[in-house]
């Protein structure tokens, strides 16, 4: 059986803009929230409200978990309820002001023009290992735990190769 590479996991990452980004209040609070983000030069990069708990807590913790749901299915989605796969891990995270948007376009053209002035952009570094399921599985075959699960280890400075 053909076993899923760290290349097709940043590949999936790319593909597509959503995740859940989880992280801590100082006192130790769990949170979490959708987020819209575009990933770079192997880090996820995420526009917030600059004053916003999301990027205080952020910058005063400088870690985050995050979840990717990766839509599986196609036109067969519509008709059947299809799980969607997804890539998870740890990572270090780092509060920028709104001025390095300039330097991701990707991130700009998600973002309303009228919350640009007003945002940071989180800087998320991937680290550890990835944790993923169903991504690289054909379809049936995520019926399969043991077959649809991979952990695999993020190398590289910056987590890309």
């Amino acid at each position: 059986m053909r076993r899923l590479t760290v290349d097709e996991v940043w590949r999936a990452l790319s593909h597509t803009s959503f995740a859940v980004l989880s992280h801590g209040t100082p006192d130790g609070e769990p949170r979490s929230s959708g987020v819209v983000y575009v990933m770079s030069g192997g880090r996820m990069y995420v526009a917030v409200a600059k004053d916003s708990w999301k990027a205080r807590h952020i910058a005063a913790r400088g870690s985050v978990a995050v979840t990717v749901p990766i839509r599986r299915g196609g036109v067969m989605s519509l008709l059947v309820p299809i799980p969607p796969a997804t890539v998870s891990f740890a990572a270090t995270a780092v509060v920028h002001p709104g001025t390095i948007l300039a330097g991701l376009p990707g991130l700009g053209r998600l973002l309303p023009p009228e919350r640009r002035a007003d945002c940071s952009v989180v800087e998320i570094t991937p680290a550890g290992h990835f944790v993923t399921y169903g991504v690289g599985v054909p379809l049936l075959r995520m019926r399969d735990q043991e077959a649809s699960r991979a952990r695999l280890p993020i190398p590289g400075k910056a987590g890309q190769p």
